[in-house]
């Protein structure tokens, strides 16, 4: 043991960082987790505040506004998972046909660009973009001769606009994963199939996509891990009054109840559950890709 760790010292060494990154940032914070369990009061701090056990968690599971948080974060993470998920690995495949590089690097770099444009500036682009008055989508349809539509102030199109702009926003990044795992793809292979006398196509059906399908499996087994987070910052940009009861999410209303009204304790039984549940979705896709035959996380 000490022979191997002496060979691979400068491994560990470069570790440390991030050792004490999650230590620091990921498991001193878990401290805090006993708020859920007491009557938080600033004066006397965590540990000095008042135990009263499971009582924050009766009082979460009597809201009726809760089961409705509840729904609207199940539904919108859901249409992420089935939408989104698959987008980088579409593109990803499509990317890896394309012969000409700079073709090639051109569209990577147009379909990452939006990852990095916040989602404060992506809101006001939105609300603008569909703004009854001056917005663009609304003047084609009065030049349709239809009527002004307004988007943001109703909850028919609320769902809809989150999920689209999400995949706008983050495919185009999710794809790295994929372009990497395809370029550790033995050319071997490829050759093979071409003296079987496969085409493009059947190439890339037989030999690309199985072999990143322990990528995908890993990737999409943490992505279930958040099914209870829908991104704080998104959908308090495009939230307002008129569509809260879809857009209401557990991040949202852990912000407004929680934090705004000063109830800690409150919050973070909240953000307990969703940790909770989230833990509990990581195990079960993690023991269904194992009985179908995948390797799983452990």
């Amino acid at each position: 043991m000490v022979a191997y760790l002496k060979q691979k010292k400068y491994l560990y060494i470069m570790l440390i960082p991030c050792v004490v990154y999650f230590i620091t940032f990921h498991y001193v914070p878990m401290y805090g987790v006993l708020m859920a369990f007491k009557d938080f009061n600033f004066s006397k701090g965590i540990l000095g505040s008042e135990w009263v056990g499971l009582d924050n968690f009766k009082y979460m599971f009597g809201l009726d506004e809760f089961y409705n948080v509840f729904k609207n974060s199940i539904t919108l993470s859901l249409l992420r998972l089935l939408l989104g998920f698959p987008m980088p690995i579409v593109l990803a495949l499509m990317l890896n046909e394309v012969r000409c590089r700079r073709f090639k690097r051109t569209v990577q770099t147009i379909m990452y660009l939006p990852h990095f444009i916040s989602w404060i500036v992506i809101g006001g682009i939105i609300t603008n973009f569909l703004s009854p008055t001056w917005g663009v989508v609304n003047g084609v349809l009065e030049k349709l001769g239809m009527e002004p539509v307004f988007f943001m102030a109703g909850t028919k199109y609320f769902r809809p606009i989150v999920v689209i702009t999400s995949i706008w926003k983050d495919a185009g990044w999710g794809t790295i994963l994929y372009l990497a795992a395809i370029t550790s793809i033995s050319p071997d292979l490829y050759e093979a199939a071409m003296l079987d006398g496969a085409g493009r196509w059947k190439q890339m059906l037989h030999v690309t996509l199985p072999s990143i399908v322990p990528t995908i499996v890993t990737l999409f087994i943490l992505r279930t891990g958040t099914i209870m987070n829908n991104g704080f910052e998104q959908i308090l940009v495009l939230q307002n009054s008129q569509n809260l009861a879809v857009s209401e999410v557990f991040e949202t209303y852990t912000y407004r109840v929680g934090i705004l009204g000063g109830r800690y304790s409150f919050a973070t039984t909240v953000g307990l559950f969703t940790s909770v549940i989230g833990m509990i979705m990581i195990v079960i896709t993690n023991q269904i890709s194992k009985r179908c035959g995948e390797r799983g996380l452990w």
